[in-house]
């Protein structure tokens, strides 16, 4: 389904101005490290290393950063078991997963264009 620009001003109006919620959600999701984060979880459920070495060159802390913001967004479900040594597991939510259906065919995009466009 294409959607307009004129359908997108006419049910979202505001997304064009500053103040606007969708600009936090956008600065969230299509982050560098936000959406690498979310396309990796998309396999299914990870524990803290194993993102770390899926997304390579995020640091602790930007990773740690990174996973509290889409939590808070309610994108992604982090679960703690009570275990020595603890674990920890982050895996997508539902809203999560629908963000991915609509993000995948993005980077499928951008992967298949992204050497045309670097080199120019």
């Amino acid at each position: 389904m294409v959607v307009s620009l004129a359908q997108i001003r006419e049910t979202s109006g505001e997304v064009f101005m500053e103040g606007c919620p969708t600009r936090v959600v956008l600065d969230h999701i299509m982050s560098k490290w936000g959406v690498l984060v979310l396309l990796a979880l998309t396999d299914g459920t990870l524990r803290w290393g194993e993102l770390r070495r899926e997304v390579e060159g995020i640091s602790e802390k930007m990773l740690a950063s990174t996973l509290r913001t889409l939590e808070a967004d309610e994108l992604v479900a982090r679960t703690s078991y009570p275990e020595v040594p603890p674990r920890v597991e982050y895996s997508l939510t539902d809203l999560g997963r629908e963000l991915m259906d609509r993000m995948l065919p993005l980077v499928e995009w951008v992967a298949a264009h992204a050497d045309g466009i670097v080199a120019r």
